[in-house]
């Protein structure tokens, strides 16, 4: 697991420093990559009990690796093969207590037993998911998908 760095205050205090900082690390940076890297450096120091936080990119037809923070992870993931795969081709937040009641998980990492995985869509196109992982059952909940679709929609606005 990751060291988180120490916010201080409530959940959502941390989260809204996290978004500030955000803002802060892209702002002026058009470089896909070097935003991505930054993002997931920035959620795996502040999401606690996380073992991975990165990006699937949408290539046209599949997802393919991006800039993570982890261990080695699957290099091509297709459309709506596991939670990656299922949030890419719904676009819609999938959030999993459980991968492994999840059907078709996809297990990169055994010591993962949840999972949030957010779609990046700008202007109507997939741009790829933020997939975040956890060993705890249950880590996520609403308000960890609320910050991560915020977080998303702030870097999708400068992809």
């Amino acid at each position: 697991m990751f060291e988180t760095q120490n916010y201080g205050g409530t959940r959502e205090e941390t989260y809204a420093t996290a978004l500030s900082q955000l803002k802060a690390l892209i702002d002026g940076e058009p470089d896909r990559i070097a935003n991505l890297a930054n993002a997931s450096a920035l959620l795996a120091q502040c999401l606690p009990d996380t073992n991975w936080s990165g990006f699937y990119l949408y290539d046209g037809k599949e997802l393919v690796l991006g800039p993570f923070q982890g261990l080695p992870a699957c290099i091509r993931i297709p459309m709506g093969k596991g939670v990656c795969g299922t949030a890419a081709q719904t676009r819609e937040t999938q959030l999993v207590e459980d991968v492994h009641a999840f059907p078709g998980h996809i297990a990169c990492d055994a010591a993962t037993n949840s999972e949030i995985v957010v779609p990046l869509v700008k202007g109507g196109e997939l741009i790829g998911v933020l997939d975040i992982d956890s060993p705890e059952h249950a880590r996520f909940d609403q308000t960890d998908q609320e910050f991560l679709e915020e977080f998303s929609r702030i870097l999708v606005a400068q992809l």
